[in-house]
């Protein structure tokens, strides 16, 4: 096989696991909670195209949403970017 040949076979392997990197398939609420400081947020949880479930909470009236518990500080503005991102994060 050419140097060509194993060089566009890696490119397509590696394009093709990219593609299916997982992505979030649904969202669903879970409950409404106060921190220990009294501020109320919101819990959901993520369903991944690849099996996995991950948390999001919803903070300042769903205006910030963050990665994991209420102690995250990995927060997004977007519900759909958080979401993306915990189906993306290691297991």
């Amino acid at each position: 096989m050419s140097l060509s040949k194993i060089a566009a076979t890696t490119l397509l392997l590696i394009f093709s696991a990219g593609s299916m990197a997982a992505k979030p398939t649904s969202i669903v609420f879970d409950s409404n909670a106060a921190s220990t400081d009294g501020t109320p947020y919101a819990s959901y949880t993520v369903k991944c195209s690849n099996g996995k479930k991950a948390d999001l909470t919803a903070w300042d009236k769903r205006s910030k949403w963050c990665v994991g518990d209420a102690t995250s500080e990995q927060c997004e503005k977007k519900q759909i970017k958080a979401a993306k991102i915990a189906c993306k994060a290691p297991r």
